[in-house]
């Protein structure tokens, strides 16, 4: 009920701030004026990525590598009989002294269980948890529950289709050395990158968001985790008293729950973890509407907290809700289009063209850093490298914009689910099991 009343209450205020504001402020000063927020926050986006980028390439920051906790790796598996042993064995072989690995069985209904204990039998890292088929729903109760048998001073999250280095966690655990620092996640990858459009777009949906990532951390921003290939300290989460039980979005809602405390999250680019990208349209929409849903419940859970934290930095706050108005824009311009057609229809000068200049400079912003991260990361040619752009810029609209609509309403008039929303895993491709192999 609370997230639902937030919302109204947003929602109203974004309709009286359209109303109002060109009746007090003069139509082409205001564009101006949230134009140049948007542009600086662009350019400061930016200088900060790449100050940050020639930062670290002159004088690598000095980690310490002596820092080697025990890490207990948490993977929960429903129903993934088809991929987890395959996991398991890969993750088995990461080349790290101290750590166990406790696989997670989440009322299955194939034979998921039955691979588990074998896999216990073989291996003595393993340890197979199997949850009755009447314990609580959800990811977060999942790793709540093997939190309460795990050893580690680490608490290593990975999905069940996981693929990883075998230097892996040698790469990413320095970085979890300084106190401040409560969490790093690694830079995720689709490893079925090439199979179809869909999965080429998720991934160059995921570069995207690594450039973002970084972008977060080189500001000392609001940088997330992301649910596969997360790092988080055992104090981190007892001081947040683990997971939430009641969040779809396991990841996202620690990750504010984290900065509210004060905790710092690293994001590693260095250091990746493949996943399989979804294959088809209607499987890739049910898991974006429970991500999306997921995303704007957690704000609206945190909202106040947010604003008034006393342990999370200015600039964690400004880049938190500079991100919660990516959720907005598509209710804003849903509601300027229908207040300007009123207006336009009683005969009231029509703004329309303002409005729709706005989103092109946000589309621009989206745009530029899929071209800069597409170049960096995943070293297309030129031609590639726009004609990839486009294509992916087109993909995120269409595919973000109606999901997000839906959810808005979907939060106001229907009562919150706790539906884990699994996303079916087949094999990995063999391109990238021989890549992890001789790597």
């Amino acid at each position: 009920m609370r997230d639902r009343i937030t919302l109204l209450i947003i929602i109203l205020v974004l309709w009286t701030f359209l109303i109002t504001f060109p009746i007090y402020v003069p139509k082409y000063p205001a564009l101006v004026l949230i134009l140049g927020f948007i542009i600086a926050y662009t350019i400061l986006f930016n200088i900060a990525e790449r100050h940050q980028r020639r930062k670290n390439k002159k004088n690598p920051p000095k980690l310490d590598e002596s820092y080697r906790p025990f890490v207990t790796i948490m993977i929960p598996a429903h129903n993934e009989q088809a991929v987890i042993a395959e996991t398991v064995k890969n993750i088995s072989s990461i080349d790290y002294d101290y750590y166990e690995i406790i696989v997670i069985d989440d009322r299955s209904d194939d034979k998921t269980a039955e691979v588990l204990l074998e896999l216990e039998k073989q291996n003595s890292r393993v340890k197979a948890l199997i949850r009755d088929k009447e314990a609580f729903p959800g990811k977060s109760a999942v790793l709540n529950d093997a939190f309460e048998i795990a050893k580690g001073d680490v608490i290593c999250v990975f999905d069940a289709d996981a693929r990883v280095e075998p230097d892996f966690l040698k790469k990413i655990i320095p970085n979890l050395a300084p106190k401040e620092v409560g969490a790093v996640q690694a830079r995720k990858v689709i490893s079925n990158r090439e199979h179809n459009f869909l999965t080429r777009c998720q991934d160059n949906e995921y570069v995207l968001d690594a450039y973002f990532q970084f972008g977060r951390d080189a500001i000392k921003g609001a940088v997330e985790l992301r649910g596969n290939g997360e790092l988080i300290k055992r104090e981190a989460i007892e001081d947040v008293d683990g997971w939430n039980n009641y969040t779809i979005v396991d990841d996202l809602d620690l990750s504010t729950r984290l900065h509210l405390k004060g905790w710092d999250i690293r994001f590693c680019r260095d250091v990746c973890v493949y996943e399989e990208g979804v294959k088809d349209f209607f499987p890739l929409i049910r898991q974006r509407r429970r991500w999306v849903e997921g995303s704007i419940r957690r704000y609206l859970d945190y909202f106040i907290d947010v604003l008034f934290s006393k342990d999370m930095s200015i600039r964690v706050s400004l880049d938190m809700y500079a991100y919660i108005a990516e959720f907005l824009l598509p209710v804003w311009l849903i509601s300027e289009c229908a207040l300007q057609s009123v207006w336009f229809i009683d005969g009231n000068p029509n703004h329309m063209l303002s409005s729709f200049m706005m989103i092109g400079v946000v589309g621009v912003f989206f745009f530029v850093g899929l071209l800069y991260s597409l170049r960096k990361y995943n070293k297309l040619s030129i031609w590639q490298t726009i004609k990839q752009s486009a294509e992916t810029g087109v993909y995120l609209v269409t595919l973000w914009t109606p999901i997000v609509i839906f959810i808005v309403f979907k939060i106001i008039f229907v009562k919150r689910s706790m539906d884990w929303g699994k996303t079916s895993h087949g094999e990995i491709p063999e391109e990238v099991s021989s890549e992890l192999k001789t790597s």
